[in-house]
């Protein structure tokens, strides 16, 4: 249902604003650095969530170690800009919105937890992998440097790509709370578009 549902805004966000230029390798370090900065303002709002919730319920069944993005996305910055990067770089207005949501369900609805950790940990898997090596060679970075966001430890990307599926196909919602879930990722993948519109 998430595939299927989000499968056409997914496409939409990969030709949005910043995210076609990066494909093409036509970024610069500075827009690049305000695009980790306002993904770390996502994930340090949204895996804390997520491990409140852990626990039981939903996002008990994706909550895979091995995923965690935030300290990647700081040695990222601190190698791409230095460690004053927090007050320097501002999140965009999109990414605080975003940050503002994910409280908001944190609060009061965590189960839509699970549309935001699809959106993100998958994209990060499967198409940021791709990100990564263009990223690599546009900024001319070597070694890893400044492109630790896109390597996951072991076992490794595509190992817990398949293990975060399987967490998904495990999940039991009634229909209404997977539609719920489904709706909420549609709309994970709408403040997407808009803040790589705004970085572009």
């Amino acid at each position: 249902m998430l595939r299927s549902g989000t499968r056409d805004l997914h496409r939409v966000a990969e030709r949005s604003g910043l995210m076609r230029r990066l494909l093409t390798g036509d970024v610069d370090r500075e827009v690049y650095c305000r695009l980790l900065r306002s993904l770390h303002a996502i994930y340090q709002q949204l895996e804390p969530a997520l491990e409140r919730h852990a626990a039981a319920g939903p996002v008990s069944r994706i909550h895979l170690s091995g995923l965690s993005r935030s300290a990647v996305l700081e040695a990222d910055l601190d190698a791409l800009h230095g460690g004053d990067w927090r007050n320097a770089i501002l999140p965009t207005a999109a990414a605080v919105s975003y940050v503002e949501r994910l409280r908001q369900i944190d609060e009061s609805d965590p189960v839509l937890l699970v549309a935001h950790s699809y959106v993100r940990y998958l994209g990060d898997l499967s198409g940021g992998q791709v990100l990564g090596r263009v990223t690599a060679r546009a900024l001319d970075l070597r070694d890893g440097r400044g492109t630790a966001f896109y390597t996951f430890g072991p076992p490794g990307a595509e190992a817990l790509a398949i293990r975060y599926r399987q967490g998904l196909a495990a999940i039991r919602v009634p229909a209404a709370e997977a539609a719920r879930i489904v709706d909420e990722a549609c709309a994970a993948f709408r403040r997407h578009c808009a803040m790589f519109e705004e970085l572009g």
